[in-house]
């Protein structure tokens, strides 16, 4: 098989490229299974224990970026091609034109970049591929480096659910941003 060229190539920047899921990237999900304080900041909940059977058959639903899922699940890995994380869109709103984006970076790699540079190819994608005209999405209070990127991005803090989720014994506030599409296309220039 060829080597591929990637001169060019859409879903990639300097320091990522997103992938479709394979089989074997169900180990790095598993590892991140056991990472609670960031699945409780992705999922607002603590999850149940992980299991090998529970990560091959997540992989197995969002391969080849099945239409059904409702989430188009990439894999983000480093330009030398190493796993880092996970990112999807998710909670397409077609006539409104709306999605969100979910997405966790493996603790051995976070605050190197690469999760900022992941949401700007998949933004980049939703407002000027897809025609989509406004992320939404939300932190709980005190997700300092998920707001932090965030607003690195050209995010607004839209609101404040006050007291919107329950874990660690505590009621916690859900913060809410937003990002359109020509405000996006103004950080672009």
């Amino acid at each position: 098989m060829k080597k591929n060229t990637y001169d060019g190539y859409f879903w990639q920047d300097k320091l990522v490229r997103l992938r479709s899921m394979e089989q074997g990237d169900w180990e790095s999900h598993y590892y991140n299974r056991f990472d609670t304080s960031a699945r409780r900041l992705l999922n607002y909940e603590v999850e149940l224990p992980p299991t090998r059977s529970e990560a091959e058959n997540m992989i197995e639903n969002f391969i080849d970026f099945k239409q059904e899922t409702g989430r188009i699940m990439f894999t983000i890995e480093t330009i030398n091609g190493e796993n880092v994380g996970g990112i999807n869109l998710n909670s397409i709103d077609e006539k409104n034109g709306t999605f969100s984006i979910g997405m966790q970076i493996d603790r051995d790699h976070r605050g190197k970049g690469y999760g900022t540079a992941a949401m700007c190819i998949l933004l980049r994608y939703a407002f000027l591929e897809r025609r989509l005209n406004k992320y939404y999405g939300s932190v709980l209070d005190g997700n300092i480096a998920s707001a932090t990127m965030l607003k690195k991005l050209g995010c607004l803090q839209e609101g404040v659910r006050r007291q919107m989720v329950y874990s660690d014994g505590r009621y916690i506030d859900e913060i809410l941003f937003g990002l359109t599409k020509d405000e996006f296309n103004s950080e672009l220039n």
